[in-house]
């Protein structure tokens, strides 16, 4: 049997989905703390995620994410499309997706999981929960969950 697990002299690739850049810069702040060993991309919207992701125009050489951090409201095309889209491509629907949103509606979590997410956190309005949130989020996918080699 074959364990998987991300060698911990390679860091975590992360792809930020995310159109508010307050909440990048935010987010941001925290990947570049030591305590993590985080590498992030940064797409504005789903439609540039998407090129990411399939190495599309000038993303030929992009790295495949450990996981995607995907929020669901966004210009262009929103977070629920990436989700629907990402189930076209097997290989890119095995990548870890955790949304991290403003929206507490029932129906939006319910869509997101049915899309097989591995979370579902809301986006705290107080900076402080949302820092922990982040440093929680950060803390279980780069020390207690394990991944498969990309």
């Amino acid at each position: 049997m074959t364990t998987y697990r991300r060698p911990a002299s390679r860091p975590l690739e992360i792809l930020l989905v995310e159109d508010n850049p307050a909440d990048v810069r935010l987010i941001q702040i925290i990947l570049e703390d030591a305590e993590f060993h985080v590498n992030f991309t940064v797409a504005n919207n789903g439609k540039e995620a998407m090129t990411i992701l399939k190495r599309e125009d000038n993303h030929n050489n992009a790295t495949r994410p450990d996981m995607i951090l995907l929020d669901l409201n966004m210009p262009v095309m929103d977070g629920r499309e990436v989700l629907a889209e990402l189930e076209e491509y097997p290989d890119l629907g095995a990548i870890p997706v955790v949304v991290l949103t403003t929206s507490q509606s029932q129906e939006d979590l319910e869509y997101a999981y049915s899309k097989c997410i591995s979370s579902y956190i809301t986006k705290p309005v107080d900076v402080h929960q949302f820092n922990t949130k982040v440093r929680d989020l950060l803390n279980y996918w780069t020390n207690v969950a394990v991944l498969p080699d990309r």
